[in-house]
């Protein structure tokens, strides 16, 4: 898959990752001459995060972003093209809203698949990774659980190159985990990078989305404040005790080897 990879035109790593910390601003993917935006103002302040909104099983590309107005009834979207504040740029007629915010979008129509599986693992794969399926996703399909050494999740990368922050994990995933038992999606994992650079997971409600709190930040069942107070406190009796059992152990041997010495 790498030498394949390698005769492609893809950005560079580099690129990858700046683009990536910055909210993908002017990142061109794929072929060259690929329908972008004919100018892309900088920033006045560099960004200091980037959120990802991945719609699982959302409205199609083909009835949001390109219509393809000019193609046969059979391969055209239902819905009309308006135009943005983009120059040269139109989305479907149900964004209107989004249509006046267009010329702040980098909108990127040069994605292609390599690997058909009809299925939407792959699919998973390459879009939060950035790299082509591989065979497995063929001859696996959704059985294709993730791998140690798949390429890892975008969010990952970014915030494995990033200073730790003080307070907050460098990657957050919420509401829940892109994938629903017994499936469970390739590439939102860190994979190869190490299980350290996992994102934060949030899992809250499928049904109740906007309900949820981090795990790391609530309490099981009926442990309350004052009884993890308790158990910190017990925790720290246990180990002064060992310290002081390990040092008479110390003495008790010191002890012994003198008396040995002398007999």
């Amino acid at each position: 898959m790498t030498a394949r990879l390698a005769n492609q035109t893809f950005a560079n790593r580099r690129s990858f990752l700046v683009a990536s910390g910055v909210g993908f601003a002017g990142l061109a993917f794929g072929r060259p001459g690929v329908a972008a935006p004919e100018t892309v103002v900088s920033p006045s302040k560099p960004a200091k995060s980037t959120i990802l909104f991945f719609l699982c099983g959302g409205a199609s590309h083909l009835d949001m972003w390109d219509l393809k107005s000019n193609a046969p009834d059979d391969y055209r979207g239902p819905f009309q093209p308006i135009a943005t504040s983009a120059a040269g740029v139109q989305i479907s007629e149900h964004l209107p809203m989004l249509a006046k915010q267009a010329h702040h979008l980098a909108i990127v129509r040069s994605v292609r698949g390599t690997v058909n599986t009809n299925d939407h693992h792959a699919g998973y794969y390459y879009n939060l990774t950035g790299h082509a399926p591989d065979p497995t996703f063929v001859s696996l399909g959704n059985n294709r659980t993730p791998f140690p050494d798949d390429w890892p999740f975008m969010g990952s990368v970014v915030a494995a190159k990033r200073p730790a922050h003080p307070e907050l994990p460098n990657a957050i995933t919420l509401p829940h985990k892109p994938s629903r038992l017994p499936y469970t999606r390739p590439g939102q994992f860190a994979a190869r990078l190490g299980v350290e650079h996992d994102p934060l997971y949030v899992d809250g409600s499928v049904d109740e989305p906007l309900k949820f709190v981090a795990p790391a930040l609530s309490l099981d069942g009926d442990t309350t404040a004052q009884r993890l107070l308790d158990k910190k406190d017990l925790l720290r009796t246990i180990n002064t005790a060992r310290g002081e059992f390990e040092q008479f152990g110390i003495t008790q041997t010191w002890r012994q080897q003198q008396e040995r010495a002398v007999s």
